[in-house]
């Protein structure tokens, strides 16, 4: 969570930073409107910075995802970034709309305008964006409208996932708009300053990601065919566990990584933890999903053997790689299932783990097949492992893992379930002195 805290105040500070060495917030000239102008540039800019990294993240770049910690904490930024743009653009809206407005009730008095420069006295591309200034603000107002529209019904939980998916595709549609809107209106001598320079680097960056989002093929490279192979239900704990055999070429995945698996178009893609070891000469993935909404519940009823599906990866960055001496799993629900693709891993590969490892796993529902196969997994990887069934062992709190854990404050703690669970645990664990840095959590939210 640190690194894209500091990724996403750095950038705009760094957006500010640089609008300042070319404007000020402050004008010599006095009056309201003057003031209006500076700030309408000044959030306009923030809005399209904010707007084009969004669109840039929301194409899965891998090269990013090592520097911002895994594609969960990626479209953690994403979220964020949109936010932000929508919070800015509204001040944006309400500085332009809301001036032309007040004169309109006779609040303000627009003061005259000064002579135009002949458009001679102009290069051609600047002569050019004048006269589209008056397009470009009624298209930036309509997309503005739309991207609002499309940013609430994102942040929004009940909207089915599936709406979601082909609704949030639309703000691309928009992105565009607001391009066309900022290269246009923003003020003509920005574009030879560094702040033009970066801002003409993210528009172009977001240009490129929306037309791959508008045309599918979002990182298609990665993206393989596969076809089921097997399907196991649980239906004590309504999870189902998908294995796929995979038909083209798989780069190969770690313990902790996900994928994006589609098994009906219309649905798209769903984003599921891999919960198996990647052996080549056995070219499968292992998928364990949970009946948490419409789509998942659906999916034992759905899948068949034989079925094809398609497969997009890996990603994450959730491989249990760090320095300590010894480490502590917490896999609360179907948060468990980084931890078996990591004790798969462990024993597949002969030997146990060089250093000691508990893993805690709580969960409300209790099937006795499920945990004895979790069992077996545990002894032969050599992890330690405590199972807490609410019902009959209670909940799983910070004083109960120090006292199973007595060295505790020697390991890295890796975390994958529920958000609140997460967040009490880490603030208990630091409390009584465990480095911020050591806990390590799946943010396994894609909205």
């Amino acid at each position: 969570m640190k690194r894209i805290t500091w990724a996403f105040w750095a950038f705009l500070l760094g957006l500010t930073a640089l609008w300042l060495m070319a404007d000020t917030l402050w004008p010599a000239q006095p009056g309201y409107f003057a003031l209006r102008t500076v700030w309408v540039q000044y959030s306009g800019v923030l809005v399209m910075g904010a707007m084009s990294l969004a669109m840039l993240l929301a194409v899965r770049p891998v090269w990013l995802e090592r520097h911002l910690d895994g594609l969960d904490k990626m479209y953690r930024l994403h979220k964020w970034l949109g936010i932000a743009a929508l919070a800015i653009g509204t001040v944006h809206w309400l500085w332009a709309k809301g001036t032309k407005w007040a004169v309109g009730w006779g609040w303000l008095t627009r003061p005259p305008r000064g002579p135009r420069p002949p458009a001679e006295n102009l290069g051609l591309a600047e002569a050019t964006l004048r006269d589209w200034r008056g397009l470009a603000e009624g298209v930036g107002e309509w997309a503005f409208y739309a991207a609002v529209l499309l940013i609430v019904l994102a942040l929004v939980k009940r909207f089915p996932y599936r709406l979601f998916a082909k609704t949030h595709q639309l703000l691309a549609v928009a992105y565009l708009a607001l391009v066309f809107h900022t290269v246009v209106l923003v003020q003509w001598s920005y574009w030879s300053q560094p702040i033009g320079w970066l801002l003409a680097l993210l528009v172009a960056a977001g240009t490129v990601s929306a037309v791959l989002v508008l045309t599918r093929r979002v990182d298609g490279r990665r993206t393989v065919q596969g076809r089921i192979v097997s399907l196991q239900p649980y239906p004590a704990l309504r999870v189902l566990e998908t294995r796929i055999r995979l038909d083209g070429l798989w780069p190969g995945h770690r313990a902790g990584q996900f994928a994006f698996v589609t098994s009906d178009p219309k649905e798209g893609a769903h984003p599921y933890t891999i919960a198996s070891a990647w052996m080549p000469q056995d070219p499968c993935v292992t998928f364990i999903t949970k009946a948490l909404g419409d789509h998942t519940s659906r999916l034992p009823d759905r899948l068949r053997v034989g079925d094809h599906v398609t497969v997009e990866g890996p990603y994450g960055c959730f491989t249990f790689d760090d320095a300590r001496p010894r480490q502590i799993w917490i896999g609360a629900g179907i948060g468990i299932t980084p931890f078996i693709a990591r004790m798969k891993q462990l024993a597949h590969g002969g030997s146990h783990s060089a250093r000691p490892i508990d893993l805690f796993h709580t969960t409300a529902d209790h099937d006795p097949v499920a945990l004895d196969k979790l069992r077996v997994d545990a002894q032969a990887a050599g992890v330690r492992l405590h199972l807490f069934v609410d019902a009959q062992d209670g909940r799983l709190d910070g004083e109960r893992l120090r006292a199973l854990v007595p060295e505790w404050r020697n390991a890295s703690v890796w975390f994958c379930g529920p958000i609140p669970f997460a967040s009490a645990l880490r603030a208990d664990l630091a409390a009584h002195g465990l480095p911020t840095q050591a806990f390590h959590q799946e943010l396994f939210q894609m909205r």
